[in-house]
């Protein structure tokens, strides 16, 4: 039997130590709890565990300040670091500092679990081997306005602050709108190339016949109005990041000149004969599916598997539940701000509203209501009837489906006049099931990310899944 993991966990709050004592002792662990940061420091001044979970912001010493000292002292030891701010500046914060890993509350307790069994088998095997290093990550943060508490976003946020050492290529994929360009220049800001250009191009805003130029510039008389040599997109970006959006739509004589670029880091200028060779790094983004353009041969398939080293895949806006709210209110704020006028709130029914919405144009379109309303609705507060009339077509409002509790009503007195008896055994679980299953089809089969929407733990969700035999 292997030798009983030991954890330590800080936080001022008593009901979060009890959860996670509780819950890694069942796993196991050994377990010792502080409610301040100087008492675990003080503790580790005659024994050290193998893993630290402790909270950000506590009275005496916060999280990032214990991550410090611990540092200094015991540089292998992992520690996961608690924060209630579920955005990428809270992500990277973390990984900038050096910390193991990344949770925001509130956090699944499996998940927790999971994550303290890897960091306590990381510290084992720096034990074992002297050249075992903790990942960490220098980053600088400067780009708030990508926030997010879903799964999904948490993942993008971890994919940017683990990149944030590296000038590797990346992929990043989602429908329109979404914020790939965001991605693009997370990842310029926090790469070491961050003191260098940041370009960006649409390939598919600009004519075949131009892109070529666009990308590789020209030399003076190369065609007809080339009245002086100019420098392409990727002379302007040496040393720094390129970023090509759309990269699906490029044509077949342009992918084999980018493939050449990747490959041997230099291209001619359209009409030139000297080589000029350029450092960058290329993040392409697209909206297509590439694996089924390359099936068609309409995208050459090397080229996809030089781009695709790392792919982020960004989820649309009807799959981040409250990240919807969460966004609409940020983008309310910023439009005040931008207009100049006074900030104006939604209400509840407002809010609950949006997140029936299938935003088919995703954050872009959630960004553009929102200025729509600080302009258009007619009080301080805004109101289902201040929304534009083709936003009130896209979804049918809860309360103009059928009075199903009223049905819900009739039927339950139906069963008791037939002399039913325990109707709950049959009606519950019914009730569970429909909305286990609306809940699935809404984040797309991700059960952690229902388990939430629902107020279930993951394994309650499992167990519910296996009992009404759905897969």
């Amino acid at each position: 039997m292997s030798q009983t993991e030991t954890v330590w966990i800080v936080d001022d709050e008593q009901s979060i130590r009890w959860v996670l004592e509780r819950a890694l002792s069942r796993a196991k662990m050994k377990v010792t709890s502080f409610d301040s940061a100087s008492k675990l420091l003080k503790a580790l001044k005659s024994d050290s565990p193998e893993a630290i979970i402790s909270d950000i912001r506590m009275p005496d010493m916060d999280g990032f300040e214990l991550l410090k000292s611990v540092q200094q002292v015991h540089p292998y030891l992992p520690v996961i670091i608690m924060t209630a701010h579920s955005d990428m500046d809270s992500a990277v914060s973390a990984y900038e500092k050096g910390a193991f890993e990344y949770l925001p509350k509130p956090f699944d307790i499996n998940d927790v679990v999971a994550l303290a069994h890897r960091a306590c088998e990381q510290y084992r095997c720096s034990q074992k081997k002297s050249n075992v290093v903790i990942d960490e990550f220098s980053v600088r943060l400067e780009s708030p306005e990508i926030i997010g508490k879903s799964p999904a976003m948490q993942d993008v946020f971890r994919a940017i602050a683990r990149l944030s050492k590296s000038s590797i290529s990346v992929l990043v994929t989602g429908e329109s709108g979404t914020g790939k360009e965001l991605v693009a220049k997370a990842l310029h800001t926090h790469s070491p190339r961050v003191d260098a250009p940041y370009i960006a191009i649409n390939t598919a805003a600009i004519p075949k016949d131009l892109l070529e130029s666009e990308l590789f510039g020209h030399e003076k008389g190369a065609f007809t109005g080339a009245y002086a040599l100019r420098k392409g997109r990727f002379e302007q970006a040496n040393k720094g990041t390129l970023f090509l959006d759309e990269i699906g739509d490029m044509s077949a004589e342009l992918q084999t000149r980018l493939l050449r670029v990747l490959s041997e880091g230099k291209f001619y200028r359209v009409g030139g004969h000297v080589p000029v060779e350029v450092d960058v790094r290329v993040i392409a983004a697209t909206h297509q599916d590439l694996e089924k353009r390359v099936e068609e041969g309409l995208f050459r398939e090397d080229l996809f598997h030089r781009l695709n080293v790392i792919r982020i895949k960004i989820p649309p806006l009807r799959e981040r539940g409250e990240d919807i709210v969460l966004l609409f209110q940020q983008f309310l704020k910023n439009a005040a701000k931008e207009l100049q006028v006074e900030l104006k709130t939604a209400n509840r029914e407002v809010t609950d509203y949006l997140q029936t919405l299938p935003w088919k144009g995703n954050v872009r379109q959630l960004d553009n209501i929102s200025r729509w309303l600080m302009v258009m609705a007619t009080g301080h507060e805004i109101t289902l009837d201040d929304l534009p009339a083709d936003l009130k077509t896209e979804a049918t409002p809860i309360e103009t489906h059928a009075d199903w509790e009223g049905e819900l009503k009739h039927h339950i007195v139906q069963c008791l006049g037939r002399g039913e008896t325990r109707i709950l055994d049959r009606l519950t679980p019914l009730f569970e099931t429909i909305a286990l299953k609306v809940a699935l089809d809404k984040t797309a089969g991700r059960k952690k990310e229902a388990a939430d929407l629902l107020g279930w733990g993951r394994n309650t969700l499992t167990r519910k899944m296996k009992e009404f035999g759905l897969s």
